[in-house]
């Protein structure tokens, strides 16, 4: 049996500014395209125009660094505004060297900088003085897309938020999901057999990051203006999930 997974970059997507409705902005570009969504697809929305329509957008003028930022950036020769939004996006800092600081975001995930980005923000020269935070809660922004989807398509689709994200043991950045809805982020295959039959007994398959990664592909890091991804004939599982399902809890983790 052929088996196969396709990927289409949503043209048409323009420039988000708050207050934008993210769910609506697809649904127009998807009507203008002609290519409907079907039960079963997946909609992988880039955090930065969720953000966008959020208000997650700060102008580093109006920071103004506590005594603790302003050491942490004497250590790592940043920007002190810079550093003070990282502290408070962040519930520790794990790692830091000039340049960079690794922390555990305050959703739980372990990133670089808090994942604060002065890229594709706002356009001109003033850019740099912007910068742009995760989403405050990326599972509830994803279950607002979603629904605003399934209620002007009829059909029932999953919706990821995702970001580039950094990998400890490999270089350069691959799209990861923050935020799930409509979808279970990871395959448990324990109890399965193996083409020998031999019984899986730890295997689960990170779904939603796969799915995420192969979206962040057409998305592209630069100026190719295509946040939203339609990814059709993924394997997944509906259902009801989120970012914490995919978080290794504290405990099992061998490196804090």
């Amino acid at each position: 049996m052929l088996r196969q997974m396709t990927l289409m970059a949503v043209p048409g997507i323009p420039d988000v500014h708050h207050g934008d409705d993210v769910g609506r902005l697809i649904i127009r570009a998807l009507e203008e395209t002609g290519y409907p969504l079907g039960d079963g697809d997946v909609v992988v929305v880039a955090q930065k125009i969720v953000s966008k329509a959020e208000g997650r957008k700060v102008a580093l003028a109006d920071v103004t660094p506590s005594p603790e930022a302003l050491e942490w950036a004497r250590r790592t020769r940043k920007d002190p505004r810079l550093v003070e939004l990282i502290l408070r996006e962040s519930n520790q800092v794990l790692r830091a060297r000039p340049g960079l600081m690794i922390v555990e975001h305050r959703l739980g995930f372990v990133c670089a900088n808090a994942g604060i980005d002065h890229s594709n923000v706002c356009p001109g020269n003033e850019s740099d003085e912007w910068v742009l935070l995760l989403p405050e809660d990326p599972d509830r922004s994803a279950e607002r897309i979603r629904e605003t989807l399934r209620a002007h398509f009829g059909v029932d689709v999953a919706v990821l938020i995702a970001d580039s994200h950094g990998r400890a043991w490999r270089l350069g950045a691959v799209g990861t999901a923050i935020g799930v809805a409509g979808m279970c982020p990871l395959m448990d295959l324990r109890g399965r057999r193996d083409l020998y039959g031999r019984p899986l007994r730890v295997t689960r398959v990170g779904t939603a990051d796969g799915i995420a990664a192969a979206a962040a592909l057409l998305m592209g890091e630069a100026d190719e203006g295509t946040p939203v991804v339609i990814v059709r004939g993924a394997p997944h599982e509906p259902g009801v999930g989120r970012l914490a399902d995919i978080l290794r809890p504290r405990e099992l983790d061998l490196f804090r």
